[in-house]
């Protein structure tokens, strides 16, 4: 069977084992269960290749796990001796789109000296070995994706090397209002810019001064941008009107307009351009356009205006904005997650009817049978919500006047704006839907004494209004009346009470059992949208009571976007369009506190 990385190209038609790698930290690590949490995948697409060319692969995390607990946990993917076992997968679930395990390690001396690498921050990566069994096969734009809709986890490994920064262990430190981790490693940072260096052709000075600088990963690539801007500039010696493709058949046309595509796509996102489009980042948008026509063997002979028109309507030019009006918005899409995402559960819908939740009660209790007697017959209840997606959007309008001035710098910013609207409105809407809760439809509100999920007076955040708050949790039982103790994970504040709530579920090195945090296992989320500054509530996890939840139309989660040529306009008309809902499934998951 052949092993693939995620850099290296792969055969999607087959069953092969692929694996993907991501970094961790050490902090969720239990001493007494020998356990780490970690996130072995979150969603991201992974560049790929196959015999039809580039594409992008993504993962559905919506699985059964049920066959990866017990698997092994191996050091770097080897497994030609008992000895090269580091542990076992103990649990795996799916929660607000991650898919996390715990893993338990073995108590071999070989094993220890990993966890103590672990938790000395000399390792911090794992990769999943996995193969698939469905795929479907989609468009973004001008790009292949390949979504891997049924896909089996064979094995976690413990390896040298981390791809993913998406993925994490779940108590790692974290930047609340982007989700991402914190990442501190200086040896990680300056590896990162080293391979900017390498992509870009950047000298060993330029890496050293940025490592003396102490520059972060993203201030590396906004460094190394405008140095490929210096080169390309008015009277600098490689720009020139045409390209040829450093390592590539020049006369391939799906290759050339695929590294077109990407040289627009790095004027408007300021990412690194991948080798393959480097000696197209320095050409006008004009000069961009010619090239396109010249791919498709079109005359490029005629005034700037003429080519642009001519560019706009007979050659890859809409699609290739478009994927790139799409990366730009979608980059400023992402780097502005909503904090409620964290405490609720995204969900899929097919189409647009309504989205009816049921919530069923447990199965009545088992009653003793006396001999020669008869089974007592139970019901079954259930309690029913609903909600629905609905669609927004905006147009948007690129015009001839835009490329002909190369004035992109302008479109980007309006691609970012949008991107940053649409995570906004999604943020909002989480936000009105907790801070003005529907009647559910036992007809009482979703925060409510009936609910059990109300404090009688409003409590500043404290041991004893937490204490009280978990208490009302353990007490929650179903719609027929059996005991569900919902557990709290999360502790959800308005910016006005971060610092109290930190400082309350701090944990210590306690001397005395009195001065011991009780409520030092509680996560606390910010959401600076909050309106009340007093208001606070307990969450229980996601994945294992419904409580708020969010809704995509299937294959479409987030802004897309769409092209059409323009007659009423002089140009590309682009449409950013998305398909959100939101709704309570079940009210036992939170409980509010009014504050004071």
């Amino acid at each position: 069977m052949n092993r693939h990385h995620r850099n290296f190209f792969t055969r999607a038609d087959t069953a092969e084992l692929l694996m993907r790698e991501a970094t961790f930290g050490a902090r969720s690590w239990n001493e007494a269960e020998r356990t780490f949490e970690v996130v072995f995948a979150a969603g991201a697409g992974v560049e790929r290749m196959d015999p039809r060319g580039a594409y992008v692969e993504r993962l559905d995390l919506n699985q059964d796990w049920s066959s990866f607990r017990g698997a092994p946990v191996l050091n770097s993917h080897k497994r030609n001796d008992v000895g090269d076992i580091l542990g076992s997968v103990i649990s795996a679930q799916t929660v607000s789109g991650e898919a996390r395990a715990v893993i338990r390690m073995s108590k071999r001396a070989e094993a220890e000296a990993v966890v103590q690498d672990i938790l000395a921050g000399h390792v911090r990566a794992v990769s999943v070995g996995y193969t698939v069994d469905q795929w479907k096969d989609s468009t973004e734009g001008s790009k292949r994706v390949r979504t891997a809709a049924k896909w089996t986890p064979k094995e976690l490994s413990i390896v040298a090397v981390a791809a993913d920064t998406r993925a994490h262990i779940r108590s790692q430190q974290m930047d609340i209002q982007t989700g991402d981790p914190v990442i501190t490693d200086r040896a990680a940072i300056n590896t990162d810019i080293r391979s900017i260096a390498r992509i870009t052709s950047l000298p060993q000075q330029w890496v050293d001064t940025q490592i003396d600088l102490c520059a972060t990963v993203d201030q590396a690539r906004a460094a190394a941008f405008e140095e490929l801007k210096k080169r390309s500039a008015p009277g600098a010696s490689i720009r020139t009107a045409t390209a040829s493709i450093t390592g590539f058949d020049g006369n391939d046309p799906a290759i050339r307009s695929r590294a077109i595509g990407e040289a627009l796509a790095t004027r408007l996102t300021g990412q690194t351009p991948p080798e393959l489009a480097r000696d197209f980042v320095g050409l006008t948008s004009v000069e961009l356009c010619r090239e396109l026509l010249r791919t498709s063997g079109l005359s490029t002979v005629g005034s700037p205006g003429v080519i642009v028109e001519r560019a706009m309507t007979t050659s890859d030019l809409p699609a290739l904005m478009g994927d790139a009006i799409n990366r730009s918005m979608r980059l400023a899409y992402q780097a502005v997650p909503s904090a409620l995402k964290l405490v609720a559960r995204q969900r899929t819908a097919s189409d647009f009817r309504m989205i009816h939740r049921i919530q069923l009660s447990g199965a009545p209790t088992l009653e003793k049978v006396l001999e020669s007697g008869a089974f007592v017959h139970g019901a079954v209840t259930d309690s029913q919500e609903t909600y629905k997606l609905e669609t927004f959007g905006r147009i948007i309008s690129l015009s001839r006047q835009v490329l002909i001035n190369d004035d992109l710098g302008a479109l980007a910013d309006l691609t970012r704006r949008m991107g940053i609207a649409a995570a906004d409105f999604e943020a909002q809407s989480l936000v009105d839907i907790l801070e003005s809760p529907p009647v559910m439809s036992d007809g009482f509100a979703v925060f409510s004494a009936q609910h059990g999920n109300l404090a009688g007076a409003g409590a500043v955040i404290s041991e004893t209004s937490l204490s009280a708050g978990r208490l009302a949790m353990r007490s929650q039982t179903d719609p027929s009346g059996m005991l569900i103790a919902a557990t709290p994970k999360y502790l959800l504040v308005p910016s006005a009470l971060e610092t109290l709530a930190e400082k309350t579920v701090t944990s210590i090195q306690a001397t005395q059992t009195s001065n011991v945090n009780p409520f030092a296992f509680l996560n606390v989320i910010v959401a600076p949208r909050l309106s009340d500054a007093k208001k606070w509530w307990l969450v229980a996890d996601p994945a294992t009571i419904d409580g708020l939840s969010f809704v995509y139309l299937a294959g479409e989660e987030g802004p897309q976007t769409f092209s059409e040529i323009g007659f009423d306009v002089d140009g590309i008309k682009y449409k950013i369009r998305e398909d959100f809902g939101a709704g309570w499934d079940e009210p036992r998951g939170f409980y509010c506190n009014p504050g004071a």
